[in-house]
């Protein structure tokens, strides 16, 4: 698909976004993630409407938005596989909405989900920020249909 192509050429960072659904911890890789608002603070992800993770984040109306580090390529990879996702070595804990955090993410929010609007194949869920935070390293870049970091 020529678009598919074309926004390749849009580096972005990698994320894996999380909610907890009958009790069990989901979670996708997302890059279609961005901030929308500061007041008040907003953010929106996009989810194919086909996705087991668009009626795990309907029914559970929160997610959280992990921000992965330039180690993390192999759980972006993992998550981003079809089916059942595997937390399985994967320390996480839980915030305000109960949606996993993973410990070693470079940075997080969590969020309550205000809107959900219909955009093509997709859904666009946006969430208001009820807790977050950030720690040290680098990030995990995506460019081109590939994993990156950054330099300099």
């Amino acid at each position: 698909m020529e678009q598919r192509r074309i926004m390749g050429h849009f580096a972005t960072g990698v994320t894996v976004v999380t909610t907890c659904y009958e009790d069990q911890p989901q979670g996708m890789t997302a890059n279609a993630v961005a901030s929308l608002s500061l007041d008040p603070p907003l953010i929106l992800v996009s989810v194919d409407v086909k996705a087991q993770m668009n009626a795990c984040l309907k029914a559970s109306d929160c997610f959280a938005v992990n921000i992965l580090t330039e180690e993390q390529e192999e759980i972006s990879v993992r998550f981003a596989r079809h089916g059942p996702k595997d937390f399985s070595g994967i320390a996480y804990r839980t915030e305000a909405t109960g949606s996993p955090v993973l410990e070693q993410a470079l940075a997080y929010v969590d969020c309550r989900v205000t809107e959900i609007l219909q955009g093509g194949d997709h859904d666009i869920f946006i969430g208001e920020i009820v807790a977050g935070g950030a720690g040290q390293g680098r990030p995990l870049v995506f460019y081109g249909g590939q994993y990156g970091t950054l330099s300099g």
